[in-house]
């Protein structure tokens, strides 16, 4: 049974003097207990928005959520705002994209995580404190009872990410949710903060979602992948199969404008033309039409359902096909 179970979600924000407009239209995952579970794609394509709805932190006004969001067998968006404040920390813990805005700039990085600890798990005190020190030491932050007086201007890009990620596991959650967690960091950095996830990952067993846009983020940590694009999710594969035979064209596409060592010098990336703003409604038929060299004509008269073909999960009229196929043919 999946730890979380993700059908149809559907958000539209309500705008006035416009259209409304669906950010997250029908999407639909889950993630089992000890799997780590990638949502990919530009900005623009709902990842966040699907995050957010997940943790009921969407503004109570000006949206509209539909679907089911079932956790443990509880479905979230049926809960109150008092039983979803008390899943939120305890059984679901989230990691957020910029760590310098999601801490609160005038509390010492201490009070924030053991507030956590006192709402949860009614520690007080000392050992609140105690239990602290602990999670910050465990996330590689060095001198950690110093740093437990320090406010989030007075540290550096990577603990700040750490101390967010010791507020996240400060429960033991079961699901974690990390939103783009390296964004804002260099190379080096975000190669420490990956493998301190897989390593809690591994060690805990906790279920992780990664919200990215780096591919390289998903090759070295998920396990499935589900591609987004246009609020809805055009392929979901096993993190070797995607990479080895990418079908959708967005996703062929995306993995295409990755840098390759192995790639001759001078060789362009081939980018994706134009922007997530070029495209049409998924009532009216494919919305990455205007931007796909596959489609065809289909693609802007019927809208594509998300098949299995046996080894995915796949949403397009006119797939790539796989080079060593093409070779056969």
């Amino acid at each position: 049974m999946a730890l979380l179970d993700v059908r149809d979600l559907k958000v539209v924000f309500n705008r006035r003097g416009a259209e409304p407009f669906a950010a997250v239209d029908g999407v639909t995952f889950s993630v089992e207990p000890g799997q780590t579970v990638g949502l990919v794609g530009e900005s623009g394509c709902g990842k966040s928005v699907t995050s957010l709805a997940i943790m009921g932190l969407l503004p109570k006004r000006g949206n509209t959520i539909s679907g089911q969001v079932s956790f443990d067998g509880t479905d979230l968006l049926r809960l109150s705002d008092r039983q979803m404040r008390d899943r939120r920390g305890r059984d679901i813990g989230m990691i957020f994209q910029d760590p310098l805005s999601s801490l609160n700039p005038v509390i010492p990085i201490g009070v924030q995580v053991t507030e956590v600890l006192e709402r949860h798990r009614n520690m007080k005190g000392s050992a609140a404190k105690k239990e602290a020190e602990g999670l910050l030491k465990s996330v590689g932050i060095p001198d950690p009872k110093r740093r437990l007086t320090e406010y989030p201007h007075q540290l550096s890009g990577g603990m700040r990410q750490r101390a967010l990620i010791a507020i996240a596991l400060a429960c033991r959650p079961r699901l974690l949710i990390a939103d783009e967690p390296t964004t804002a960091l260099d190379v080096t950095i975000q190669a420490q903060i990956l493998a301190l996830l897989r390593r809690l990952v591994e060690e805990t067993g906790t279920a992780l979602i990664m919200i990215t846009h780096d591919l390289g983020v998903v090759a070295g940590l998920c396990d499935t992948v589900n591609v987004l694009y246009g609020g809805r999710v055009v392929e979901n594969a096993d993190r070797h199969l995607l990479f080895a035979e990418p079908r959708h064209p967005y996703t062929h596409g995306l993995l295409g404008s990755v840098p390759r060592l192995d790639s001759n010098r001078g060789e362009p990336l081939r980018a994706i033309r134009g922007s997530v703003n070029d495209n049409i409604p998924w009532t009216a038929g494919c919305a990455f039409a205007p931007r796909c060299d596959h489609a065809i004509n289909m693609c802007v008269e019927a809208t594509p359902a998300l098949e299995n073909d046996g080894l995915r999960l796949l949403r397009c009229f006119n797939p790539v096909v796989p080079a060593k196929q093409g070779a056969k043919a």
